[in-house]
């Protein structure tokens, strides 16, 4: 039987487009598309500008083991300690995560989705600590979020065009192999992964996808290897992007903006209606 979270609460509103949440330093963290900064907020909900991120839609954000800041678009890009952006690596990319090894992970594609190019499968690279990169994956249904369990044996991709999560074993050299569904019939964007490998991701039974109006708006779920859903919140709006954190790890963040059409997104975007929620979730996050 699947469980429903309680409802959540407002954390911040008044945003363009909100994606790529993490929680690190005690604080939120997410990428502001469409106004290009990277934002902190605490669990009072004061929020702050902590670097300038590409003024462009598909970017995320995360940290080298040493603590500076990159965020990928373009190119990867790195913040030195004193604030300096530095070309990290010159090939860029969407989702952006790191394991434990320190293996940089970078997904991306290469059509024009916002131009409305013909769809085509995309990759995912292993960025070096010189910037050098090969791909390690490829075939992947638009490249979304990206975790790794908190063992640091398998990676897990969002493929929003095939709605389902894929999962690979992760070798010693950062190479990715076995290639498997983790689960599938979901809505995936941004995912997160809690301390017992559970992934909560978006679902398909949303009035955007189902076409129904009575359905709701967003719906998150968590989801075990092999589909089993134990989890469950709705929002009020589309839910583009998850991460748990707080002070002890067992907050859920729903990163929510309105969607009326990759057309629509500068419309979306001024009206500044994008919001932040946070519940509690059963099972604390893996960091």
């Amino acid at each position: 039987m699947v469980e429903y979270l309680p409802p959540p609460r407002t954390l911040l509103s008044g945003l363009a487009m909100v994606e790529s949440a993490r929680w690190h330093d005690g604080r939120l963290w997410f990428a502001h598309w469409g106004v290009g900064e990277v934002v902190a907020v605490d669990m009072d909900g004061n929020a702050e500008v902590m670097a300038a991120g590409p003024p462009r839609m598909g970017w995320s954000l995360d940290w080298l083991p040493d603590g500076r800041l990159v965020t990928t678009g373009p190119e990867v890009t790195r913040r030195e300690p004193d604030g300096t952006p530095v070309t990290h690596c010159e090939q860029g990319g969407n989702e952006i995560v790191l394991d434990p090894r320190g293996h940089m992970y970078v997904n991306g594609f290469d059509f024009d989705f916002l131009g409305g190019g013909a769809p085509e499968p995309g990759w995912i690279n292993l960025v070096a600590a010189d910037g050098s990169y090969r791909q390690v994956a490829d075939g992947i249904e638009f490249p979304n979020g990206m975790v790794v369990t908190p063992d640091g044996s398998t990676l897990v991709v969002a493929e929003s065009f095939a709605g389902r999560l894929s999962a690979f074993d992760i070798r010693e050299d950062g190479a990715l192999t076995g290639r498997r569904v983790w689960a599938q019939d979901l809505g995936p964007d941004g995912i997160c992964v809690d301390a017992e490998s559970a992934i909560w991701t978006q679902t398909a039974d949303t009035a955007a996808h189902a076409g129904d109006p009575d359905a709701p708006a967003g719906a998150c779920v968590r989801v075990l290897d092999g589909g089993r859903i134990t989890h469950r919140i709705e929002t009020e709006l589309p839910c583009f992007a998850v991460t748990l954190g707080g002070p002890e790890g067992r907050h859920l963040f729903l990163l929510c903006n309105e969607f009326e059409g990759v057309d629509q997104l500068q419309a979306v975007q001024s009206r500044r209606s994008a919001r932040i929620l946070v519940t509690e979730a059963p099972v604390p996050g893996a960091n």
